[in-house]
């Protein structure tokens, strides 16, 4: 054994630099001066520098060949399983293509936000045509040797054993049934929405509150405000951040609770596992189910918002809506909108549909970056009925392409996905879920989460993960149904 304790020896610090490299992108989105743009992207590549000599590090495949695997328990046989993977492809990522994509793309965010408020997406062309080509390089360097196109290799960082075309099966079957709802939400008539101005210190006081409800510790995390909301860490070091609104209370509050669903993943997977592999989220997919459960399935059910209208009339006032329906079918309102994190759960998908496709056409040089604004425009109104007015309503309003995370927007919707198979298995669990969350109380559900996936971290892949909880094979039925049967009530067909 003494290899497979030399390799988790030094795997051990390989995670503690990058947690040090994740509160470094961190501060860059909350509070680095903006000057200091350039001189963090140099930090980052030093420090991917490192990270990736010792991803590579031959002794890691002395160690791997030295373990005699059958001897591994199944906490050893998963925590192999996943250097062997992270062995196997960071070594065919050159290390200068490392650094330099370290470096760009820590330049390229503070370039994108400058682009974004200026509504100039020439200006950041040229710095996304270097993104888009040194995804290329890698993407093509991952692909090597193996059955995977380039797009599939990229993909593998973030959803391990998915590749576009089960997401292409999967998002087909969603697409017809969520246009089909959308169509007659849209035929129907409007509930009404919240008026008024809302005070940000007492939204994000509000927000604390929130946060703590769903489980979120305080003692290991932080909540500070960002342009675009995200949590960040593992462990015991889980920040993350929100926004707000002067009109618009449910973007700070709905935000929160979405982080929250990553943060409490992420500060309930057992301390045993700690700076492994298996110390953090097994997927990205998995990851988003457990936001998207936290913020819609609990947090916009009937049962939660009639305890959230007491507690907003209770620090706003008056705010247009006179009762806890009223304001169940305002928190849900389907509305026309371009932003996918404002979106309503009906379209929400149909956003994420629009990128994937989008951007396998960009990885594959099918589609040039000057092309993407009219290409965008082009999908965006043939899918939503609406011209897009701007590029920070268009192409530039998510940061995940400028910061280079191509392959990573599907897992959004097969998180939906998942949280709709956890919902349906959760109430079958607690059956009087709803009377709990009426009065406030999530612990039933967060517990149920934390005891039957949260805990485990990366101890399964990400599907098996899902099946362990839920006790099936996950697919997009429940999900759907879920949908159609909450907005058919709140929209009356």
């Amino acid at each position: 054994m003494s290899a497979y304790h030399d390799l988790m020896a030094f795997d051990r610090e390989t995670q503690a630099l990058g947690q040090i490299a994740g509160r470094l992108g961190w501060d860059q989105e909350t509070m680095m001066p903006r000057g200091a743009t350039a001189q963090r992207g140099e930090e980052f590549a030093a420090l991917e520098g490192v990270l990736h000599a010792r991803r590579v590090d031959p002794r890691i495949g002395d160690w791997i060949a030295a373990i005699d695997a059958g001897s591994l328990d199944a906490v050893g046989t998963a925590n192999l399983r996943h250097i062997e993977r992270s062995y196997a492809r960071n070594t065919k990522v050159p290390a200068r293509l490392a650094s330099e994509l370290a470096r760009v793309t820590s330049m390229a965010q503070g370039v994108w936000a400058q682009a974004r408020e200026a509504e100039d997406f020439a200006a950041f062309a040229p710095t996304f045509e270097q993104v888009v080509q040194l995804r290329r390089e890698e993407a093509a360097a991952l692909a090597q040797d193996t059955d995977l196109g380039v797009w599939d290799a990229l993909h593998q960082d973030y959803e391990p054993g998915s590749s576009g075309a089960q997401l292409d099966a999967m998002f087909g079957a969603l697409r017809p049934r969520l246009v089909a709802l959308r169509d007659k939400i849209m035929g129907a008539d409007q509930p009404k929405g919240v008026s008024g101005s809302f005070d940000e210190t007492a939204q994000l006081a509000l927000s604390d509150e929130i946060a703590k409800t769903f489980g979120y510790d305080f003692n290991f995390g932080r909540i500070d405000k960002a342009v675009h909301p995200f949590s960040s860490g593992s462990g015991h070091d889980v920040r993350i951040t929100t926004r707000t609104s002067a009109t618009d209370p449910f973007n700070c509050l709905y935000s929160t609770i979405h982080e929250v669903g990553h943060a409490c993943y992420e500060q309930n997977i057992s301390d045993d596992y700690l700076l492994t592999p298996l110390g953090a989220g097994v997927s990205m997919g998995v990851h988003e189910s457990q936001s998207r459960i936290y913020e819609n399935q609990l947090g916009r059910s009937q049962a939660f918002t009639s305890y959230l209208y007491g507690r907003m009339r209770d620090v706003f006032g008056d705010f247009g809506i006179d009762s806890e329906a009223g304001f169940f079918a305002a928190v849900n309102r389907v509305t026309q909108g371009f932003i996918r994190t404002e979106s309503d759960e009906v379209q929400y998908n149909l956003h994420v549909l629009l990128r994937f496709d989008l951007e396998r056409q960009i990885i594959a040089g099918d589609l040039d970056v000057a092309d993407l604004p009219a290409a965008w425009n082009a999908r965006f109104e043939a899918d939503f009925g609406v011209k897009v007015d701007t590029v920070s309503n268009g192409c530039l309003q998510d940061v995940h392409w400028p910061v280079g995370l191509f392959g990573y927007f599907p897992t959004y919707s097969l998180g939906n996905v998942y949280a709709g198979c956890l919902h349906q298995a959760l109430r079958g669990a607690v059956p009087d879920l709803d009377a709990q969350l009426a009065q406030g109380n999530t612990g039933a559900a967060t517990a149920w989460l934390g005891q039957n996936l949260q805990q485990f971290g990366g101890l399964r892949a990400p599907r098996d993960t899902i099946e362990h909880a839920c006790g099936f094979v996950p697919s997009e039925a429940p999900l759907l149904d879920y949908l159609e049967e909450k907005f058919g009530a709140i929209y009356g067909f």
